[in-house]
């Protein structure tokens, strides 16, 4: 009973096996010819040797060479308003009118005043004349009417400041007031803001100060209109360092007569320095910024192609799509500047013999 039992295991185990085997077979077979994909194909860069003018780079915000938001020094109701949003105005043009109805009858009333004043003055001195009138009664007299022109004076400035006039020419923001509108002293009625020509302050570190001049050209640009340069300079640089940033504050001066350039505006600054240097650079595109550092993947020759492997490198300014290499690359390396998301360290790869798109139409 024992050895059927065993022998019939044995047949299992040997039927089983066959047909593992077999199977493991057909499965080889079919990766035996399944092809292997080839390597990647990717766009090369050179690393090469550049000519780069030196130059500073600073971080500031336009600002108006005058900006002022208009408001009433006294109080009243807006009769009339002379201007509309965004209009450009010119220094002492008439903007709003306050209602001084109010004002005008006092004034009439210390108008009379005033002349039967002088009328009191003017007979009291022909009486002291005659020592008719003692000198006290003369000198009240006087001071009596002193004090009514002094009254009717006070009271044309209180009528003259109800017509709200701009302080410099410049150009009007959103009107804050309407007609019929009670304002008290201090209400804010519209901006007005001088925007040409305008001025850049930023600021350089203080070891950058002996780089630095008045009438030194910049160059800025804006988020507003990328690609756009506009052209300036240095107007003014601050007396002091300031202690906290160990930084020097410096204003530009830029014409603004197509009014592109508006107060607020966050500006990159740039500084061009009279000497070159020698920079490596390679497109922009062939390095990958992460948190933990730069990388670039180098073309390497291999017994059977080419291989990448990821190098870590030290970017340094950007100009006009190309990456200054501070560290981490020699002159005449190939790097991969398209296709590096599907790379990974040590593989092999395939050259492409076209640039990468970015670069296509710079190729001669």
């Amino acid at each position: 009973m024992i050895k059927r039992f065993a022998l019939i295991i044995f047949l299992s185990i040997l039927l089983f096996g066959g047909l593992f085997g077999w199977k493991f077979l057909q499965i080889s077979e079919k990766i035996k010819n399944i092809p292997i994909p080839p390597p990647p194909v990717v766009a090369v860069a050179t690393v090469k040797r550049s000519d780069w003018q030196s130059a500073l780079s600073g971080v500031g915000s336009l600002e108006a060479v005058a900006g002022v938001e208009v408001s009433s020094e006294v109080a009243g109701k807006v009769k009339a308003i002379h201007f509309d949003s965004g209009q450009t105005v010119k220094r002492g043009q008439l903007l709003v009118e306050l209602d001084s109805s109010t004002d005008e009858a006092e004034l009439k009333g210390l108008e009379a005043s005033e002349r039967l004043e002088e009328a009191k003055f003017a007979r009291s001195r022909r009486l002291i004349a005659r020592n008719f009138i003692s000198k006290s009664d003369y000198d009240l007299n006087k001071a009596t009417l002193d004090e009514a022109i002094a009254a009717v004076n006070a009271k044309k400035t209180a009528i003259q400041k109800k017509l709200i006039y701009a302080p410099f020419a410049g150009q009007l923001g959103i009107r804050k007031v309407n007609l019929g509108q009670y304002l008290a002293p201090g209400d804010g009625i519209v901006q007005l803001q001088q925007i040409q020509p305008i001025y850049a302050d930023f600021s350089l570190p203080e070891q950058q100060l002996a780089a630095t001049s008045v009438n030194q050209p910049i160059t800025l640009i804006v988020q507003a209109y990328p690609g756009q340069t506009f052209n300036g300079r240095i107007s003014a640089i601050n007396t002091g360092i300031d202690e906290a940033t160990r930084s020097i504050k410096l204003r530009a001066t830029l014409d603004n007569g197509n009014q592109l350039l508006r107060p607020g505006m966050f500006a990159d600054v740039r500084l061009e320095l009279k000497d070159n240097k020698s920079v490596l650079t390679v497109p922009d595109t062939a390095i990958s910024y992460n948190p933990y550092g730069d990388s670039v993947f180098l073309i390497e020759s291999a017994k059977q192609g080419y291989t990448v492997k990821l190098r870590q490198v030290v970017a340094g300014e950007t100009r006009e799509g190309r990456v200054e290499i501070v560290k981490g690359l020699d002159e005449n390396d190939q790097v991969v500047s398209a296709g590096q998301v599907k790379l990974r360290n040590g593989m092999a790869v395939s050259l492409d013999k076209q640039p990468a798109p970015g670069e296509r139409g710079n190729t001669p």
